[in-house]
Parts: C-alpha cells; sequence; structure tokens
C-alpha cells in the first residue's frame, strides 16, 4: 500500500501545524480542531464535534473511517498542552524547529507527535481497502484534570460503531503500557479561629489544624512503603498508593492564628486498590480534625472541593489492545507508568485499552520539549503496521 500522495499532507507537516496553535489548557483549543475537521472533511472522512456546554471554546472530536461495523481500533490523542509561562526556551515553543536529530515545540512529546500520526494514519486509512475500521479521538482538557475525555467517549458511542480496541498515545518511546495508577484529589479549604497568639487555646489556627492532615499524608506513605507488594503494584515506581500535598497556603500574620489555610491532598493510586477507599480515608480523617476544630469553635469548618478524578489503567488479561500494538511494535516486556492519561477512562468505559506512543515522557511539560526524529519514525512506522493489518 503506498502511503502518501501531493494532496495529503505528511505527519511532519501535520506535526508543524499542530504545534502552531498555542492550545494550553487554560484557552480554546477550537482553531486546532477546525483545521482537523476540515482537513478529514476534505478527504470526506466521518467526523463529529462535541462542544464543552461549560466551555464553549472546547471543543472534541471523533472520526471513523472504513467499513461502518463495530470493532475498530482507536487511536486516542489529547489536544491541549501545559503553559509556557515560567520557562526558558531557546526557540518559539509555537513553531515547530527541526535541529541536531530533534523537532522541537510545546507538545511535540505530550502529545502532539502522536496525534499528527494518527491523523496521517486515519486519512491514508480512507485511501485504503480497510477491513477492520480506523477511529481518531481528540479530546481536550487532558492536562488539568482528564476531563474533556469522558463526555467524548459517551458521545462517540453514540455516533460511531463501537471500538474494540484503544490506543492512547502518551508518550511510552513506542514501549506497551499496560498500567498505571489513578490520580484523585481534593482542594483542602480550612476555616479556623483568629485570636491573638498569645490566647492560642481559645483560638484555632488553620495552618497548624493543615498540618495534621499533611502528617496523615506522610503516614500513610509510610505505611504503604512498608507493606507487602501486590504483583501490580511492584510494576511501579514507587510501588504503592501516595498521598502528596504540593501548595499550602494560608495566614494573615505571625502573631495571628490563621483564619485560613488552603491545601491541594492527591493520591496516585495503583490499579487493584480502590480510589473510592483512599479518597474516603481521607474525607474520614477530615471529619475528626474537623469535629475537633468545632470543638474549640463550631463555626470552623474544613471545606472539600474536587479536583478530579481519573481511574487506573489496570493490566487487562488477555487484552485485545495489548494483543494488538505487541504483535506490531515486537514489544514483549511489561511496563507501567506513574502518571495518569485518559487510559483509564476508556478502559472504564469498556474498551480494551493499551498505552503507547511516540517520545518521552521525560521531555513532557519541559522548555524545550522536543521528539527526536527516530522516535517519530517509530511512530509512523507503527502506523504503517497497523494499515497493513487492518487491511489483512
Amino acid at each position: 500500500m503506498p502511503y502518501g500522495t501531493p494532496d495529503r499532507l505528511p505527519p511532519l507537516s501535520i506535526l508543524r501545524q499542530l504545534i502552531s496553535f498555542p492550545t494550553v489548557s487554560s484557552d480554546t483549543n477550537r482553531p486546532l480542531i477546525e483545521w482537523v475537521a476540515a482537513y478529514l472533511a476534505a478527504h470526506e472522512i466521518e467526523h463529529h464535534l462535541w462542544r464543552d456546554p461549560d466551555q464553549p471554546e472546547k471543543v472534541g472530536l471523533a472520526a471513523h473511517v472504513g467499513p461502518r461495523v463495530e470493532g475498530a481500533i482507536v487511536l486516542s490523542g489529547h489536544t491541549d498542552v501545559v503553559p509556557v509561562e515560567g520557562q526558558t526556551w531557546s526557540t518559539d515553543p509555537f513553531i515547530l524547529e527541526e535541529r541536531d536529530g530533534k523537532y522541537f515545540g510545546r507538545g511535540a512529546a505530550d502529545m502532539k507527535g502522536f496525534v499528527s500520526l494518527a491523523i496521517w494514519a486515519l486519512v491514508e486509512a480512507r485511501y485504503g481497502a480497510l477491513k477492520t475500521p480506523l477511529q481518531l479521538v481528540l479530546s481536550f482538557d487532558e492536562e488539568i484534570g482528564c476531563s474533556g475525555a469522558p463526555p467524548l467517549i459517551a458521545a462517540m458511542q453514540e455516533w460511531l460503531p463501537r471500538g474494540k480496541a484503544v490506543i492512547v498515545g502518551e508518550p511510552s518511546l513506542m514501549r506497551t503500557v499496560t498500567a498505571h495508577k489513578g490520580i484523585s484529589g481534593f482542594n483542602t479549604r480550612l476555616l479556623g479561629h483568629e485570636v491573638h497568639s498569645s490566647l492560642l487555646p481559645y483560638g484555632v489556627n488553620a495552618v497548624m489544624e493543615a498540618a495534621e492532615l499533611i502528617a496523615w499524608a506522610k503516614a500513610r506513605n509510610e505505611r504503604a512503603a512498608a507493606q507487602v507488594l501486590s504483583e501490580t503494584a511492584s510494576l511501579f515506581d514507587p510501588p504503592y498508593t501516595t498521598a502528596h500535598v504540593g501548595t499550602i497556603h494560608g495566614g494573615t500574620a505571625r502573631n495571628i492564628t490563621a483564619k485560613e489555610c488552603m491545601l491541594d491532598m492527591t493520591f496516585r493510586v495503583v490499579p487493584g486498590e480502590s480510589v473510592g477507599e483512599v479518597t474516603a480515608a481521607y474525607k474520614a480523617e477530615v471529619a475528626r480534625l474537623e469535629a475537633k476544630m468545632r470543638a474549640v469553635n463550631p463555626a470552623c469548618a474544613i471545606l472539600l472541593g474536587p479536583l478530579f478524578d481519573v481511574p487506573p489503567l489496570t493490566p487487562e488479561v488477555d487484552g485485545v489492545a495489548e494483543g494488538l500494538v505487541r504483535s506490531l511494535t515486537g514489544d514483549n516486556c511489561v511496563h507501567a507508568v506513574s502518571f495518569a492519561s485518559e487510559s483509564g477512562q476508556f478502559q472504564a468505559a469498556g474498551y480494551s485499552t493499551v498505552l503507547c506512543g511516540p517520545g518521552d515522557i521525560a521531555q513532557a511539560h519541559q522548555p524545550d520539549e522536543f521528539i527526536s526524529k527516530a522516535q517519530f519514525q517509530l511512530g509512523q512506522d507503527f502506523m504503517c503496521n497497523l494499515l497493513d493489518r487492518l487491511s489483512e
């Protein structure tokens, strides 16, 4: 099958176009999606757009080529990227630059490299003799909690025949990743009672009470690190569920018991453990601490605001997606990653799912982010092999 003709853009041209759209999560991704939709429409490819009713400037896309039957292979990627503010770049982050065997630009690794290859493959498939259909899903807001994928996953099942396997193309050096941790968290706001610090017992210091939650998290991590590892947990580094506080701020002055304190408590949960049980344990500790605070002053409170809730990717027994990707890459090793992705959300929706994409996660979110030419070529080789497989 000859891949690529003058009216079909090569992968690098698509990547250059995608990087030119500054799709930082705080801003719109609509121009990028509209460009992709127009390109697919030019090749008469069925596609559908999902607009977030709460964020009209955020748009997802799902597309389908090949026979309109169930059993498609789904290529999934997110279109949003992290900010560049505060980073020192040697080039314009939204103009693709090629040098030293690398392609530089925000999102080159995470994950517009894969997305450009997936778009290329979809268009090439349009002109092939597919016996198994191919689908493409492009989401938004992955970088701020994977909130854009679930409604898009629900919508695509109404628009398109159901797929049998999903490949989420997060950068994995083209390794077959079958497990990742889930992530959940809460914005935690403690409301204390102000008094002069010389009258400490009569006030409630929100900062000092927050320290108890931090101590709880630290003790939980220490217990988890000491426990006997499950087979799945042993795949990860660190090989256990972690609790983490990355930011905290509060207080008014050195001599006033803090009226308010804010912290973000997050959990990275290994597959096989219940995210619900972990968060329930935190809520129980919050309730205990709140009762103690209210015993001093009933106006005190601890308010929880959910940050995100992303399920883990759990290893599948005889997984269709895993088997397909291993057969295309030749990778038979076991790989797990500690970062979260939309993979767990597809799996939770009943899709056999695997994570595999070009590029190195170590480059994600970095200044002068890049994907190596070698990795980009491996990604294209993978897509060629996939197209051949779908035509058999």
